[in-house]
């Protein structure tokens, strides 16, 4: 299940309400941190709820397009339009 754009995986026996209060926390937390949840895993061990949290990678892809190198965000359409012409050659 996605909850505020992060993947949530949880054990049956978590009810909903449950699940969206965690995750809210959680984001809270990594906000605080100047990180991005990116996945909140919630198993139960005895009476507690578990919560394993996963950071959304920092890594950013950066394309060589016409000798400049940058993020693909940042190109404009006509470089765009190139990077989706290529075809890969094997």
């Amino acid at each position: 299940m996605i909850i505020r754009d992060v993947k949530v995986v949880a054990e049956s026996g978590i009810t909903e309400e449950e699940i969206r209060a965690i995750v809210d926390e959680e984001l809270q937390l990594w906000k605080r941190k100047g990180k991005e949840l990116a996945e909140v895993q919630l198993t139960i061990e005895g009476e507690e709820i578990v919560v394993k949290a996963v950071e959304r990678s920092p890594i950013k892809r950066v394309r060589r397009i016409t000798g400049y190198l940058s993020t693909e965000d940042r190109f404009n359409s006509a470089k765009q339009a190139e990077l989706s012409d290529r075809r890969a050659h094997i």
